[in-house]
C-alpha cells in the first residue's frame, strides 16, 4: 500500500484559500441578519432571516491577497507565537531546557511512560479553562527535549500538549471560549450540567490518555543520550526561570478571567520572561537580543501558517458563503427525530467548523439557529449545546484550518499526515462517546 503523504503545510493551506475561492463562484451568496447580543457581547445572527444576495466571488489574484489580510486579522496571535519562540529560545540557550528535561527524565528512569498521563492532565486543565491552543507552541522546546531521551518521537510530544488540551476543551463544562459562550446564546444557565459533561470528560481523558500511553509504547526506541550542559544539576537560576514562565502563565489566567487580558498581554509578558531568563543565565542584554532573533527565524513558519489558515475564512466571508454554508447544512437536520437530529448536529458542526474555525464565532454563527429548531422539535437546548461542543472541539484536532494545530506540528517538526495516522483512530473513538453521551442525554431529558 503506498505511503500517503500531504503537501508541505503552506502548500495545503494554499489549495485550501484557492478552493475557498472556487466555492464563492458555485455556491451563493447570502446573508443573515444579526443583532447585538447583550449576555455575549457580540454580534449574532437572527433565526429565519436568511436570504440570497448579490454574488460576490473571490477571483484568483483576490484570494492571495486574503492571505496577508488573514496574516494581519491575526497580527496579535502570530506575534504571540514569534514572541514566545523567541523566548524560549534564550530559556534553550541558557541551558536551563536541557537540564530540566535531563533531570526528569532520569528521575523517570524506567518509568518514562508516567510523563505521558501526568502531561496530559496538566495541559488538559488549560483546554479546560482556557481552550489553550497558541499558547502551547511555548512548551514544545521542553516537551521535545524530555520525549527524546525518555524514547519517544514529537507525534508523542504533540499527543500530551496540544492534543490532551483540545480533549479537554472540547468536553470541558466550564470552557469560557466555547460551553459557557454557547450556554449564554441559548439562554442556559453558564455551568449548567456540570455533572453530565465531568463524567464524559473523564472518559474522553481516559481514552485519550490510553490511546498516546498505547502510541508511545509502540513507537518507543532507545532514548537519547542527554547533551552536556554545564553545571549538570538544575540550580538556582534554573528555578528563578522556571518560576518566571510558570508565573506568566498563572498572571495571564488572572488577567483574562478578571481584567479582559488577550494574547497581547501574555506576548508582553514573555518579552519580561525572556529578559529575565537571558540575564538570569547571564547571556547578557546582546546574548539574549540575539536568541530572540533565532528564536523568530525558529519559529517563523509556525507563526506564518496561522494566518495562511486565517486567509480561508477570509475568502469565505468576503464571499458571502458563510452563511449559506451554514444554512445548507442545518436546513436537511429539521426534519429529523430529535435524537437523529441531535447527532446530526455534531457531523454537522464538524463540517462547519472546517470554514470557520474559531469556536466561540461558531457558537455565535449557528446557535441562534439551531436554539428555535430545537425548541420547535421538542429537543433539550442542553443537548444543542453538546452537539455544538462536541463537533466543533473535537474537529479541532484534525482540520489543517486550525492554525493552531498546524504551527503546533511545524514547531515539532510533526508532518500532517503523520498527526492523523496517529488521531484518526482516537478522535473516531472519542465521537462515539460524543455520540452516546448526546442520546443519553435525549433519553434522561438532560436540561
Amino acid at each position: 500500500m503506498p505511503r500517503v503523504r500531504f503537501p508541505h503545510p503552506l502548500t495545503l493551506l494554499v489549495g485550501c484559500v484557492l478552493i475557498a475561492a472556487a466555492l464563492t463562484w458555485i455556491l451563493p451568496s447570502g446573508e443573515y441578519q444579526r443583532r447585538e447580543d447583550s449576555e455575549t457581547g457580540r454580534s449574532v445572527v437572527v433565526a429565519g432571516t436568511y436570504t440570497e444576495v448579490e454574488p460576490s466571488p473571490v477571483g484568483p489574484f483576490q484570494a492571495i491577497v486574503a492571505i496577508p489580510k488573514g496574516i494581519a486579522d491575526a497580527a496579535s496571535v502570530i506575534g504571540l507565537v514569534f514572541l514566545i519562540g523567541g523566548a524560549f529560545t534564550v530559556i534553550e540557550r541558557t541551558g536551563t531546557l536541557a537540564r530540566l528535561a535531563s533531570s526528569l527524565a532520569q528521575r523517570l528512569s524506567g518509568r518514562g511512560i508516567l510523563v505521558i498521563p501526568v502531561a496530559s492532565l496538566a495541559f488538559s486543565v488549560g483546554g479546560m479553562t482556557m481552550q489553550m491552543q497558541e499558547e502551547l507552541i511555548a512548551f514544545v522546546p521542553m516537551l521535545l527535549l524530555l520525549t527524546r531521551q525518555l524514547g519517544f518521537n514529537p507525534v508523542t510530544a504533540v499527543a500530551m500538549s496540544l492534543g490532551a488540551a483540545a480533549v479537554g476543551a472540547a468536553f470541558s463544562p466550564v470552557n469560557p471560549f466555547q460551553v459557557i459562550i454557547a450556554q449564554k446564546v441559548a439562554e442556559l444557565p453558564p455551568a449548567s450540567g456540570l455533572g453530565f459533561r465531568l463524567v464524559f470528560l473523564l472518559a474522553a481523558l481516559g481514552l485519550w490518555i490510553l490511546g498516546t500511553m498505547w502510541y508511545a509504547r509502540r513507537t518507543s526506541r532507545l532514548p537519547e543520550a542527554a547533551a552536556p550542559t554545564q553545571g549538570r544539576d538544575a540550580g538556582w537560576r534554573d528555578s528563578g526561570i522556571l518560576l518566571s514562565v510558570l508565573g506568566a502563565f498563572a498572571l495571564y489566567i488572572y488577567g483574562a478571567q478578571k481584567l479582559g487580558w488577550e494574547f497581547d498581554q501574555l506576548s508582553a509578558l514573555f518579552v519580561v520572561v525572556g529578559v529575565l531568563a537571558g540575564l538570569l543565565g547571564r547571556l547578557g542584554l546582546a546574548g539574549t537580543a540575539d536568541a530572540f532573533v533565532e528564536g523568530f527565524k525558529s519559529i517563523a513558519l509556525a507563526a506564518l501558517l496561522i494566518g495562511f489558515a486565517r486567509a480561508i475564512y477570509v475568502v469565505l466571508n468576503e464571499g458571502k458563503i458563510i452563511d449559506t454554508i451554514v444554512h445548507g447544512l442545518f436546513t436537511p437536520i429539521a426534519g429529523l427525530p430529535a435524537t437523529l437530529s441531535a447527532l446530526g448536529m455534531i457531523i454537522v458542526h464538524a463540517a462547519i467548523h472546517v470554514p470557520v474555525p474559531s469556536t466561540s464565532s461558531q457558537a455565535v454563527l449557528t446557535l441562534p439557529l439551531l436554539v428555535p429548531l430545537s425548541d420547535l422539535i421538542g429537543l433539550s437546548r442542553q443537548v444543542t449545546v453538546l452537539a455544538y461542543q462536541y463537533g466543533a472541539g473535537l474537529c479541532e484536532m484534525v482540520t489543517p484550518t486550525n492554525g493552531a494545530l498546524m504551527a503546533m506540528l511545524a514547531a515539532a517538526g510533526v508532518r500532517y499526515e503523520e498527526w492523523i495516522k496517529f488521531v484518526a483512530p482516537l478522535v473516531g473513538l472519542l465521537v462515539l462517546l460524543a455520540m452516546l453521551a448526546v442520546i443519553i442525554a435525549v433519553q434522561i431529558g438532560l436540561s
